[in-house]
Protein backbone atom coordinates (compact mmCIF):
# COMPACT_ATOMS: atom_id res chain seq x y z
CA UNK A 1 0.00 0.00 0.00
CA UNK A 2 2.99 2.68 0.73
CA UNK A 3 4.51 1.49 -2.57
CA UNK A 4 1.08 2.54 -4.44
CA UNK A 5 0.87 5.72 -2.72
CA UNK A 6 4.51 6.95 -2.99
CA UNK A 7 4.02 5.77 -6.89
CA UNK A 8 0.96 7.32 -7.44
CA UNK A 9 2.23 10.65 -5.88
CA UNK A 10 5.01 10.58 -7.99
CA UNK A 11 3.10 10.13 -11.05
CA UNK A 12 0.50 13.00 -10.21
CA UNK A 13 3.71 15.52 -9.38
CA UNK A 14 5.09 14.10 -13.04
CA UNK A 15 2.11 15.30 -14.33
CA UNK A 16 1.90 18.34 -12.79
CA UNK A 17 4.87 19.61 -13.89
CA UNK A 18 4.47 18.41 -17.31
CA UNK A 19 1.48 20.28 -17.27
CA UNK A 20 2.84 23.50 -16.33
CA UNK A 21 5.03 24.54 -19.46
CA UNK A 22 4.82 26.88 -22.51
CA UNK A 23 3.61 24.92 -25.23
CA UNK A 24 6.43 25.64 -27.60
CA UNK A 25 6.19 25.13 -30.95
CA UNK A 26 8.55 26.36 -34.24
CA UNK A 27 7.55 29.69 -36.17
CA UNK A 28 5.89 27.05 -39.19
CA UNK A 29 3.90 25.54 -36.90
CA UNK A 30 2.33 28.52 -35.22
CA UNK A 31 1.81 30.28 -38.57
CA UNK A 32 -0.21 26.65 -39.83
CA UNK A 33 -2.34 26.87 -36.52
CA UNK A 34 -2.72 30.76 -36.90
CA UNK A 35 -4.67 30.00 -40.27
CA UNK A 36 -7.53 27.44 -38.37
CA UNK A 37 -7.55 29.40 -34.84
CA UNK A 38 -6.01 33.32 -34.93
CA UNK A 39 -4.30 33.97 -32.33
CA UNK A 40 -0.83 36.51 -32.01
CA UNK A 41 2.29 34.88 -31.97
CA UNK A 42 5.24 34.96 -29.20
CA UNK A 43 8.20 34.33 -30.53
CA UNK A 44 11.72 33.46 -28.08
CA UNK A 45 14.61 34.57 -29.90
CA UNK A 46 17.57 33.26 -28.47
CA UNK A 47 21.25 31.31 -28.83
CA UNK A 48 22.59 28.17 -27.73
CA UNK A 49 25.29 30.71 -26.16
CA UNK A 50 23.69 33.03 -24.42
CA UNK A 51 23.22 33.57 -20.54
CA UNK A 52 20.83 35.82 -20.39
CA UNK A 53 18.37 33.33 -22.49
CA UNK A 54 19.12 30.15 -20.50
CA UNK A 55 18.02 32.48 -17.65
CA UNK A 56 14.65 33.63 -19.13
CA UNK A 57 14.00 29.67 -19.69
CA UNK A 58 14.86 29.26 -15.80
CA UNK A 59 13.18 32.59 -13.99
CA UNK A 60 10.43 33.49 -16.39
CA UNK A 61 9.35 30.77 -18.46
CA UNK A 62 9.20 28.62 -15.40
CA UNK A 63 6.61 31.09 -14.28
CA UNK A 64 3.25 29.55 -14.11
CA UNK A 65 1.47 33.24 -14.80
CA UNK A 66 3.45 33.43 -17.21
CA UNK A 67 2.90 29.91 -18.52
CA UNK A 68 -0.76 30.24 -18.12
CA UNK A 69 -1.16 33.82 -19.86
CA UNK A 70 1.36 32.66 -22.71
CA UNK A 71 -0.66 29.26 -23.45
CA UNK A 72 -3.77 31.08 -23.49
CA UNK A 73 -3.37 33.94 -25.54
CA UNK A 74 -0.28 33.47 -28.12
CA UNK A 75 0.90 30.72 -29.66
CA UNK A 76 4.39 30.53 -28.58
CA UNK A 77 8.06 29.87 -30.63
CA UNK A 78 11.25 29.02 -29.32
CA UNK A 79 13.34 29.86 -33.10
CA UNK A 80 17.27 29.46 -32.53
CA UNK A 81 18.84 32.77 -34.14
CA UNK A 82 21.84 30.81 -35.35
CA UNK A 83 20.06 27.68 -36.01
CA UNK A 84 19.12 25.83 -39.30
CA UNK A 85 14.99 25.84 -39.05
CA UNK A 86 13.70 26.75 -42.61
CA UNK A 87 10.84 29.58 -41.97
CA UNK A 88 8.36 30.00 -44.81
CA UNK A 89 6.72 33.21 -43.77
CA UNK A 90 5.54 36.01 -45.85
CA UNK A 91 5.98 33.66 -49.05
CA UNK A 92 9.98 33.34 -48.72
CA UNK A 93 11.96 31.21 -46.89
CA UNK A 94 14.29 32.20 -44.68
CA UNK A 95 17.63 30.08 -43.91
CA UNK A 96 20.60 30.04 -42.69
CA UNK A 97 23.22 29.61 -45.48
CA UNK A 98 26.32 30.41 -43.18
CA UNK A 99 25.54 28.01 -40.20
CA UNK A 100 28.73 26.08 -39.90
CA UNK A 101 28.23 22.35 -37.89
CA UNK A 102 31.56 22.03 -36.27
CA UNK A 103 32.14 25.60 -35.32
CA UNK A 104 31.85 26.16 -31.32
CA UNK A 105 30.13 29.08 -29.11
CA UNK A 106 28.56 31.59 -31.87
CA UNK A 107 27.46 31.02 -35.14
CA UNK A 108 25.97 32.85 -38.63
CA UNK A 109 22.94 34.41 -37.74
CA UNK A 110 19.40 33.16 -39.45
CA UNK A 111 18.26 35.11 -42.11
CA UNK A 112 14.74 35.03 -40.35
CA UNK A 113 16.54 36.36 -37.29
CA UNK A 114 17.86 39.34 -39.56
CA UNK A 115 14.39 39.76 -40.88
CA UNK A 116 12.83 40.80 -37.58
CA UNK A 117 16.01 43.04 -36.53
CA UNK A 118 17.20 41.26 -34.19
CA UNK A 119 20.76 41.76 -32.81
CA UNK A 120 20.77 41.04 -28.98
CA UNK A 121 19.49 38.13 -27.39
CA UNK A 122 17.02 37.28 -25.79
CA UNK A 123 14.88 39.47 -27.69
CA UNK A 124 11.11 38.62 -27.65
CA UNK A 125 8.77 39.17 -30.96
CA UNK A 126 5.66 39.45 -31.28
CA UNK A 127 2.94 39.09 -34.33
CA UNK A 128 -0.48 39.86 -35.14
CA UNK A 129 -2.88 37.11 -35.72
CA UNK A 130 -2.42 37.83 -39.37
CA UNK A 131 1.68 36.68 -38.98
CA UNK A 132 2.51 40.37 -39.15
CA UNK A 133 5.38 41.66 -37.60
CA UNK A 134 4.61 43.76 -34.73
CA UNK A 135 7.91 44.32 -32.83
CA UNK A 136 10.61 42.53 -31.30
CA UNK A 137 11.98 43.57 -27.67
CA UNK A 138 15.70 42.58 -26.66
CA UNK A 139 16.67 41.60 -23.27
CA UNK A 140 16.12 39.30 -20.04
CA UNK A 141 12.87 39.71 -18.67
CA UNK A 142 11.70 38.60 -15.01
CA UNK A 143 8.15 37.76 -15.33
CA UNK A 144 6.88 41.46 -14.36
CA UNK A 145 8.60 42.93 -16.77
CA UNK A 146 7.51 40.16 -19.26
CA UNK A 147 3.88 40.81 -17.99
CA UNK A 148 3.57 44.48 -19.32
CA UNK A 149 4.52 43.68 -23.04
CA UNK A 150 2.52 40.35 -22.80
CA UNK A 151 -0.69 42.29 -21.76
CA UNK A 152 -0.14 45.14 -24.05
CA UNK A 153 0.31 42.88 -26.99
CA UNK A 154 -2.48 40.64 -26.81
CA UNK A 155 -4.90 43.31 -25.56
CA UNK A 156 -4.08 45.53 -28.79
CA UNK A 157 -2.93 48.32 -26.41
CA UNK A 158 0.18 49.08 -28.58
CA UNK A 159 -1.54 50.42 -31.48
CA UNK A 160 -3.09 53.24 -29.07
CA UNK A 161 0.64 53.81 -27.85
CA UNK A 162 1.76 56.11 -30.66
CA UNK A 163 4.41 58.79 -29.01
CA UNK A 164 6.71 58.77 -26.33
CA UNK A 165 4.88 60.00 -23.87
CA UNK A 166 1.89 57.81 -24.29
CA UNK A 167 4.20 55.17 -23.85
CA UNK A 168 6.00 56.39 -20.43
CA UNK A 169 1.96 57.10 -18.96
CA UNK A 170 1.29 53.26 -19.76
CA UNK A 171 4.25 52.08 -18.11
CA UNK A 172 4.20 54.31 -14.99
CA UNK A 173 0.28 53.06 -14.85
CA UNK A 174 0.92 49.21 -15.58
CA UNK A 175 0.48 47.15 -12.24
CA UNK A 176 1.90 44.03 -12.82
CA UNK A 177 0.07 40.55 -10.79
CA UNK A 178 2.09 37.58 -12.29
CA UNK A 179 3.47 36.50 -9.14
Amino acid sequence: MKYFLVTAIFILGSLSIHAQAINWMSMNEALAAQKKNPKKIFVDVYTEWCGPCKLLDKNTFSNKDVIAFINKNYYAVKFNAEGTEEVTYKDFKYTNPNYQAARKGRNATHLFAHALKVNAYPSLAYFDEKGNFIQAVPGYRTPQQLELYLRMIASDDYKKLTTTETWQAYQNNFKPTFN
